[in-house]
């Protein structure tokens, strides 16, 4: 099975991985506030309206500021890991589309029930980290994967246990994190969920946020040789049907065309 580290050490030289800048740019962002501690305000998700409008690109800046050094190390390491597994199946630029859209979906039901629940409305609701995203990120690779196993800590769990014990270790420490980061967590995973539902039909929410991210190469002059290699893009009926496979009996039951398969998906995102 071809991993992101192989892909990243390939003979042919490549830009830098998406995934590698999602942690640069939180790690950029943890600095820069500490270094200019009124950033944090200006970049954190207020749920007062009037507060939102004024400050209209907190939906996506919220998702890259944290407020200590506990709390950014926990959520690049689950980042990290979640995010090479996602990449491997989906590809870095659905990586990114889920990390904005996901957190951008958690801040929408955030600033909804705040402003539509009584009694809400009046706790100065505030929230930044990248918790939401990753949450997306998690519940999209279990849907996809749900018997697929990572080792925690020393013992081995499938995909869809881990969602379990994160959404228990939300409650547990409800009063902890908050209402609106747990509010946050569920609806990022609500739409993650929905989305690899949605992908399996053949309906890709991310395609159109993902074609921004997408490296462009040099301009070619197309030729008419009759022997020219035709594109080695698989057909998407092919690679839907790999996935639904994948969900149903796990990675292992693939064949070895049906791993090239994707394999050469995943090529072809980048």
């Amino acid at each position: 099975m071809h991993t992101p580290w192989k892909n990243l050490t390939d003979n042919t030289p490549k830009p830098a991985n998406k995934l590698y800048w999602l942690i640069g740019i939180n790690v950029i962002v943890f600095l820069v506030a500490i270094v200019i501690a009124p950033a944090n305000g200006y970049l954190r998700l207020p749920a007062y309206l009037p507060a939102l409008l004024a400050h209209f690109w907190a939906p996506v800046t919220y998702l890259f500021v944290h407020d200590g050094f506990i709390s950014i190390i926990f959520n690049l390491l689950w980042l990290y890991w979640m995010g090479q597994l996602f990449e491997e199946y989906l590809g870095d630029d659905r990586l990114v589309g889920m990390y904005l859209l996901g957190g951008i979906a958690g801040a929408i039901l955030f600033v909804a029930l705040f402003n539509l629940v009584p009694g809400l409305s009046g706790s100065g609701g505030l929230i930044s980290g990248a918790s939401a995203s990753i949450v997306a990120i998690v519940v999209a690779t279990a849907t996809l994967l749900p018997n697929n196993e990572i080792v925690l800590f020393i013992w081995p769990v499938k995909l869809k246990w881990l969602v379990v014990i994160y959404a228990l270790f939300d409650l547990i420490n409800f009063y902890g994190i908050g209402f609106g980061v747990v509010t946050a967590h569920i609806g990022a995973a609500a739409f993650a969920f929905l989305y690899i539902k949605q992908l399996k039909k053949g309906n890709d929410w991310i395609r159109g946020i993902a074609s921004l991210f997408k490296r462009r190469g040099p301009l070619k002059v197309a030729s008419k040789n009759p022997l020219k290699k035709p594109s080695d893009r698989p057909r998407q009926d092919e690679v839907d049907e790999v996935l639904d496979k994948i969900s149903k009996k796990g990675y292992d039951s693939l064949s070895k065309q049906e791993k090239e398969i994707l394999f050469r998906a995943s090529k072809n995102e980048n």
